[in-house]
């Protein structure tokens, strides 16, 4: 989803601050957290410290943006391939799964993401919130036609219980399987199997 900061970047602009993220996010892959330094990010994407910085106020935000920009891929990925199942939760699930396997492919690169959510700044903040709204329509997507009625709540829950369950995958005492685990009991209580 599209902010109005990026509604107003001409093409090339706009084609910088990408290779920014995309430098970020090689960075973050390869060496994690705290590969990412900005005079790193800078070279890397081949611009000036100036060009980061005008872009991204720090790297929690340059790391949150970029966390916003994979779970936007995501969104488009599932409006091209979408979920199969009969059932609410079965399509969650899958959507769910497919999350859950893309953070593991890259688990360094999933921990930094995740890890610059959490940040206090200001424009990580931002970020964040947007983060949470995509996956709200994500989760909303999947669940399909005839949601419940109380549809937003359930998704916000199922939402809350990923973010606690992928706080114990950064920290490492919790692999991914077992988060897969407990949002399959979460959605299990929290949406109708048929």
């Amino acid at each position: 989803m599209v902010t109005n900061e990026q509604l107003s970047l001409t093409p090339s602009q706009h084609a910088r601050r990408q290779r920014v993220l995309d430098a970020a996010m090689q960075l973050a892959a390869t060496g994690g957290y705290d590969a990412v330094q900005m005079r790193d990010v800078a070279a890397t994407a081949d611009v000036a410290m100036g060009t980061v910085y005008r872009y991204f106020t720090s790297k929690d935000h340059l790391l949150a943006a970029a966390m916003v920009y994979w779970v936007d891929q995501l969104y488009v990925q599932l409006g091209s391939h979408p979920p199969k199942g009969s059932s609410p939760a079965e399509r969650v699930l899958e959507v769910l799964d497919r999350a859950l396997r893309s953070m593991n492919r890259v688990p360094l690169l999933g921990a930094a993401l995740f890890t610059s959510i959490n940040s206090a700044d200001p424009a990580a903040i931002e970020a964040q919130q947007q983060v949470t709204t995509t996956l709200d329509a994500i989760v909303l997507q999947a669940i399909g036609t005839t949601p419940p009625i109380d549809a937003q709540n359930r998704s916000r829950m199922i939402g809350h219980i990923w973010y606690s369950a992928m706080v114990g995958w950064v920290a490492g005492w919790s692999p991914i399987e077992r988060i897969y685990r407990e949002l399959e009991i979460a959605v299990d209580l929290l949406l109708p199997t048929s």
